[in-house]
C-alpha cells in the first residue's frame, strides 16, 4: 500500500477485510467509543523512557518488535491508525511513521481521523478491549524517513537539506512549554505549523493548498527536507503527509528539541 493517508471510505473496506486498527487518542476518548477491535496507543510506549531522548525510537528492536507483535501487527496485514487530528499533537501521523520507519509498507492514518469515520457509517462500541491475536511482524528498519542529530548537523552545515520546524510560531521563536533546554530554533530552520497542512475539522487541506506554501519556501518534490519539533510527534505527522503527496525526500527527526536543546547546551559547557 503506497498510500500514507486514507480516506475514510478507503480504510472502512480495509477495516471491513480485518485489517489492524491502532487508535492514538487519548485513553479516555478510546474508552469511550472506538472502531471495533481497535487497540488504544500511544507514541511513548515505543520511545526511550530518558530525557532528553524521549523523541527517540526505543534502540531495542527486539523490544519493538515484541510490543508490535503484541498489538497485533502482521507484515502482511495493513494498520489503520486512527487520531482526533484538530485536537491532538499528529499521533496518528507518529505511529504510521514509526511502522514505516521499522519496515511495515501498509500502514496509514485516516485523513479526519476517528469523527470521518463515524460519518462514513462505522460502527462503535465502548469500553474494554478482548486481547489482540499475536502478530508476526519482523523489524526490518530503513533510514528512508528518519535522520539523527549528526547526519542532520552535518548536512546543515553543507546546505544540503531543507529544515522545517513544525512547531507553534511562539516555540520556533523562542517558547519552551514542553520543558527543552533552550528555546528558539534549529539554526537555518523554516517554520511551517504542522496544523496548517489541516483544516479546522482535523481533514487534510487540498494537495495543492499544501503544495503551493511549500514551493514558496524552496520546497520541490525531491528536495531533501528533515522536519522537527519537540519530539518527534508533529512532525512526523508532517512527514507522512508530504509521503502521501509524493515526496521523496523527507525525513522525520524523532529526537527533535528535547534531543537537540540539550546537546547543545553540553557542547557550550564543555
Amino acid at each position: 500500500m503506497k498510500q500514507w493517508i486514507l480516506s475514510p471510505n478507503e480504510a472502512k473496506q480495509l477495516i471491513s477485510q480485518g485489517a489492524t486498527i491502532l487508535d492514538t487518542r487519548n485513553k479516555l476518548a478510546w474508552f469511550l467509543g472506538h472502531i471495533p477491535g481497535a487497540t488504544h496507543v500511544t507514541w511513548q510506549e515505543f520511545s526511550q523512557p530518558e530525557k532528553p531522548y524521549q523523541g527517540n525510537l526505543l534502540k531495542d528492536e527486539n523490544l519493538l518488535q515484541e510490543k508490535l507483535r503484541k498489538l497485533g501487527i502482521f507484515n502482511s496485514k495493513p494498520v489503520i491508525v486512527i487520531g482526533n487530528p484538530a485536537h491532538n499533537f499528529g499521533e496518528e501521523g507518529r505511529i504510521v511513521w514509526m511502522l514505516r520507519t521499522l519496515g511495515h509498507n501498509s500502514a496509514a492514518f485516516v485523513d479526519g481521523g476517528y469523527n470521518a469515520l463515524v460519518k462514513v457509517g462505522i460502527p462503535t462500541t465502548f469500553g474494554g478491549n478482548q486481547p489482540q491475536e499475536i502478530g508476526d511482524f519482523v523489524v526490518n528498519r530503513t533510514a528512508l524517513w528518519e535522520i539523527e542529530r549528526d547526519e542532520l548537523k552535518a548536512n546543515l552545515a553543507e546546505n544540503k537539506i531543507i529544515v522545517i520546524d513544525t512547531r507553534e510560531k511562539r516555540e520556533y521563536n523562542g517558547a519552551t512549554p514542553y520543558g527543552e533546554k533552550r528555546g528558539g530554533h534549529i539554526p537555518g530552520a523554516v517554520h511551517f505549523y504542522f496544523k496548517d497542512l489541516i483544516d479546522n475539522k482535523g481533514n487534510l487541506l487540498p494537495p495543492e493548498e499544501i503544495i503551493a506554501p511549500l514551493q514558496a519556501i524552496g520546497i520541490q518534490y525531491n528536495t531533501p527536507i528533515a522536519s522537527y519539533c519537540t519530539g518527534g510527534i508533529r512532525s512526523a505527522f508532517f512527514v507522512s503527509v508530504l509521503a502521501s503527496l509524493g515526496f521523496t525526500n523527507v525525513k522525520n527527526y524523532a529526537g527533535s528539541m528535547w534531543e537537540w536543546s540539550a546537546e547543545e547546551c553540553k557542547e557550550l559547557s564543555t
